[in-house]
This record gives structure tokens, C-alpha cells and sequence, in this order.
């Protein structure tokens, strides 16, 4: 079967743009293989080349060299992005619609035919468990309510592949309880999620496999329980390790 994310040898290069400066190398030979079904971690400190990756898989930049293919499609081809659903770590909607207007409005977008609109505007709300709050602005709704209206955007046009940009940031316990439980549901379905996180607790409960990335190289690769065991320390002592933290206690 084919892989739902195949990346290989990527190289993303940023020029500078003063004169004479040398141009910053993001990523680095970078070699990864998503599995369909699986809940993927993509994990870095800031700076590692996290979000360039997913941009590049996104298609907003381009790959200096190297490939990366979305169900065996290269990200470059339009047609590849047409199966992913994606929440950025900011998002910003107009707050003076409802989450039924919202999702309605991206609907739109994806050209989902008006007699399907509603049902699946329904059942995405259902499923980040917004029912009861369809027709207030999202304007009042709290920061776990926005993130999951995000999610739920992520999912109107039933993607296939979830990229998911720090999804449970600035969120109490019970708002990252929620995202998780949608996560696992997704999980549930057959769909790929592959999501960057500093919550390393939450990464450790809720992904299959993780991939460290530290200065544009990957540094590890494998499932959590391997990874822990190898190590015999948790998830967030392992990053440390693997980024060069060293404690000064």
C-alpha cells in the first residue's frame, strides 16, 4: 500500500536576502515515511525545520532539492493537496460568523455540492462536539472551542490526511483532553494524522510514531514505546537527549 507521506532526501534552502550573506539550509536531508491509518508526531525545539517541512508538504514552498509525495502524488502537482485538511498553529477567523456559517463559507471552497453542505457541516460539528454552539459567533466561543472550530474547518472537505500545526497550544487540560479524543476518532476512521506538538505528554499518549528533528536532521525515528525503551527514559528526557539539552542542576 502506498504510503500517505514519502519524503526523500528533502534539502529546504532559504536565500538571504542581504548581499553576501550565506543562504540558511532549514532541512537537511531529511528521510520519512507516514503510513496510512497512523497518528504521526513530528517533534523539533523551534528553528528545527518543522514548519518548513510541512509547508513544503502543503505546497507553499518548494523543496530546494529532494522529493516529497502526498499518496503517491508529488506535493507540487495541485492535485496531491486535494485530500489534506490542515489547522496552522495561528488561525484567525471572521468572528462575526457562527461556526455553521464558518464551515459553510469553506465548504464553498472545497466546491462540496450544496446538497451535501449541510449534512457534512453537521457531522464534522458532531464530531469536535459543537453541536450546541452552531449559531453563536465564534467570537464567543473559548480558546479550546476556537481550536476545535479549526479542526472541525480542517475536516469539512473529508481529507484523507490531517496535518495539524501545534493543534493543542494554549489549551487547559480539558481542551487538550478533547483535541485527543478527536485525534483517536480520526485515528478510528482510517484517516493519517500528522501533527508537530511541543506537549510532549500528549505525544507520548496519543502517537503511534515520532520523528525528532533537530537543525534541519532527523534524529531519531521509530514508535514511542521503542523509543523509550532504547533510551529508558520517557518521551521528553529522550528530545532532550536527542537535541543536546544538558541540565545545569
Amino acid at each position: 500500500m502506498e504510503p500517505t507521506v514519502a519524503i526523500e532526501d528533502l534539502r529546504i534552502e532559504y536565500r538571504s536576502r542581504d548581499l553576501g550573506e550565506a543562504s540558511k539550509v532549514a532541512v537537511n536531508g531529511l528521510n520519512l515515511v507516514v503510513g496510512r491509518g497512523e497518528v504521526f508526531g513530528f517533534l523539533g525545539p523551534n528553528g528545527a525545520g518543522k514548519t518548513s517541512t510541512m509547508n513544503v508538504l502543503l505546497g507553499f514552498v518548494p523543496p530546494s532539492s529532494g522529493t516529497a509525495r502526498i499518496f503517491g502524488v508529488d506535493v507540487r502537482e495541485p492535485i496531491a493537496r486535494q485530500r489534506i485538511g490542515y489547522l496552522p498553529e495561528q488561525t484567525y477567523y471572521y468572528k462575526f460568523l457562527t461556526a455553521e456559517e464558518l464551515l459553510r463559507l469553506y465548504a464553498g471552497i472545497f466546491h462540496i455540492p450544496v446538497a451535501e453542505r449541510e449534512a457534512r457541516v453537521g457531522a464534522v460539528l458532531k464530531l469536535v462536539e459543537l453541536e450546541h454552539a452552531r449559531n453563536r459567533q465564534i467570537k464567543t466561543y473559548s480558546k479550546g472551542m476556537q481550536q476545535r472550530v479549526g479542526l472541525a474547518q480542517a475536516l469539512i472537505n473529508n481529507p484523507d490526511l490531517l496535518i495539524l500545526d501545534e493543534p493543542t497550544s494554549g489549551l487547559d487540560p480539558l481542551g487538550r483532553m478533547k483535541v485527543r479524543e478527536i485525534i483517536q476518532r480520526l485515528k478510528n476512521e482510517g484517516k493519517t494524522v500528522f501533527f508537530s506538538s511541543h506537549e510532549l505528554g500528549e505525544v507520548e499518549t496519543v502517537c503511534d510514531r515520532v520523528a525528532i528533528l533537530h537543525q534541519g536532521h532527523l534524529k531519531a525515528e521509530g514508535r514511542v514505546t521503542d523509543l523509550v525503551a532504547q533510551h529508558a527514559a520517557n518521551l521528553e528526557q529522550v528530545f532532550l537527549k536527542l537535541v543536546g539539552y544538558a541540565s545545569q542542576s
